[in-house]
């Protein structure tokens, strides 16, 4: 459920008038007028970076981004942010490529058109993508800036394009520059999911707490 727009202000300012901040990290944004008040408050700090993790549904497949709500994030959002990190079907949808036959269009060209509105790399994910392993490319203004590829891993996971969105903003935060932190975030990202979890019937969750296991210590 959305919460409401004026809630949403009240919490970051209460945050942001508080501490500095290093980083924005945004996810499900919940309605157009959240995106509108969220673009207003990121708009008073643009020297801070902006991770843009764009999701248009569940890891199930419910819908969590209307058509209006797409607009108003490439209208508002996007030409703001420092990178966003879509998988390959919401890169697709955010650069309007799945109308008009479009659904198989190059991953490029949907980068280049999300460039194009505005923000300054674009990390499509291939999580989601049907390729033997997983490859993310980062893309700039001049193409791409780097290619990597990991380990496809068994199981259904819930959070691993959080994970990472959190990860490359966690990074920006410590003054790293783009191709590194991508880098760093990813190596974070898929030991998360090598550890991952299942607490009931549902998906895998990242153990984001790999690191502090007695028997993962030292490894990696």
């Amino acid at each position: 459920m959305a919460i409401d727009a004026d809630f949403v202000v009240e919490q970051a300012r209460a945050v942001l008038e508080d501490m500095p901040v290093k980083a924005f990290k945004l996810g499900v944004l919940g309605s157009v007028d959240n995106i509108a008040a969220i673009a207003e408050i990121i708009s008073d700090y643009p020297h801070v970076p902006v991770v843009v993790d764009p999701v248009v549904a569940s890891g199930r497949g419910d819908e969590l981004a209307s058509e209006a709500m797409l607009e108003a994030m490439r209208e508002l959002i996007l030409p703001q942010a420092t990178v966003i990190t879509p998988n390959t079907i919401e890169a697709r949808r955010l650069a309007d490529r799945h109308r008009d036959g479009h659904d198989e269009g190059s991953l490029y060209d949907c980068a280049t058109r999300l460039l194009d509105s505005g923000c300054k790399h674009v990390l499509i994910t291939g999580s989601h993508a049907q390729t033997p392993q997983v490859i993310n490319t980062l893309y700039g203004r001049g193409g791409v800036i780097r290619a990597d590829t990991w380990e496809r891993l068994p199981g259904s996971y819930h959070g691993s394009g959080c994970t990472l969105a959190s990860a490359v903003a966690a990074a920006l935060a410590h003054g790293m520059e783009m191709s590194a932190a991508v880098q760093e975030a990813q190596r974070f990202t898929w030991r998360t999911l090598e550890a991952a979890f299942r607490p009931g019937m549902g998906q895998h969750i990242p153990d984001r707490f790999f690191w502090s296991r007695p028997s993962l210590v030292g490894e990696g």
